[in-house]
C-alpha cells in the first residue's frame, strides 16, 4: 500500500509513519507540506490513501479536498483535523472524503478507522453521528435488519459507492450501467435509509456500520 501524507507540521508526521506501521508491514510513504507539494507527487496512481490536515499555509480545507479529490480519484482520502464543528465535518464529507479523523483521537481510533476505510466504509467521529440516529455501528450479522434489506445488491454497491465519494458517471462506468440506472438505484437506497441527499446517506451508513464487505 502506498500512503501520501499531506501535514505542515513535521513531529505530527513522524508519528503518523510510526502508527501507520501497525496497518501495513509494508506501506510506502509520501510525504507533503502543503496541497501543492502534494498535487506534483509523480506516480499519483499508486497512491491507495490520502491523510490530509485540515489547516495548512496555502491551499486548504475544502479547496484543498477538492483538488486532491481530482488530482487521485482512486484513493481514499481522510481528513484528519482538530476541527469538531459538526457542519465542517458534513462539508468534508459531502466534498467526497472517505472520513473524518480527529488529530486528538488516539492511536487504535485511528487505526481503527482506517480499516474501516480502506475495507469501503466510512468513519466519522461519534460526535458528528449526533442527532442522527443511533450511535452504535451493527455487527455484520445485525446488518441484515438494517433498512437496506429490502435492496437489491446493485443498489447497495451503488449506494456504497456513491457514500465513498464517487460521482455518478464513475458509478456507472465502474458497473457497466447507465447514469439512469445509478439515479434510480441511488433514490430506492435514499427511501430505504430514509434519506434526501448524498451527506445524509454518508451519515447514515455510518451509523449503520456499513462497508462494502457487507453489503456485497
Amino acid at each position: 500500500m502506498r500512503a501520501l501524507l499531506v501535514d505542515d507540521h513535521a513531529v505530527f508526521t513522524q508519528g503518523l509513519r510510526f502508527l501507520l506501521s501497525d496497518l501495513d508491514e509494508t506501506i510506502e510513504f509520501v510525504e507533503a507540506t502543503s496541497c501543492d507539494e502534494a498535487l506534483q507527487v509523480d506516480d499519483g496512481s499508486d497512491i491507495d490513501l490520502i491523510l490530509l490536515d485540515f489547516h495548512m499555509p496555502g491551499l486548504h480545507g475544502l479547496d484543498a479536498l477538492s483538488s486532491v479529490k481530482k488530482q487521485f480519484p482512486s484513493a481514499a482520502v481522510v481528513m484528519l483535523s482538530s476541527e469538531d464543528n459538526p457542519q465542517i465535518i458534513r462539508d468534508v464529507i459531502d466534498n467526497g472524503a472517505s472520513g473524518f479523523i480527529p488529530k486528538s483521537s488516539t492511536a487504535d481510533v485511528l487505526i481503527a478507522a482506517l480499516r474501516l476505510i480502506l475495507a469501503g466504509g466510512i468513519y466519522l467521529p461519534t460526535s458528528a453521528l449526533t442527532g442522527v440516529g443511533n450511535q452504535k455501528p451493527v455487527t455484520d450479522s445485525e446488518a441484515a435488519g438494517a433498512p437496506i434489506e429490502g435492496l437489491s445488491q446493485r443498489q447497495r454497491q451503488v449506494l456504497m459507492k456513491v457514500v465513498q465519494g464517487k460521482p455518478n458517471k464513475v458509478v456507472a462506468y465502474e458497473m457497466n450501467i447507465s447514469e439512469g440506472t445509478v439515479k434510480a438505484h441511488l433514490s430506492a437506497a435514499f427511501r430505504a435509509l430514509g434519506v434526501h441527499n448524498r451527506t445524509e446517506a454518508v451519515f447514515a451508513a455510518a451509523k449503520l456500520g456499513l462497508t462494502s464487505a457487507n453489503t456485497d
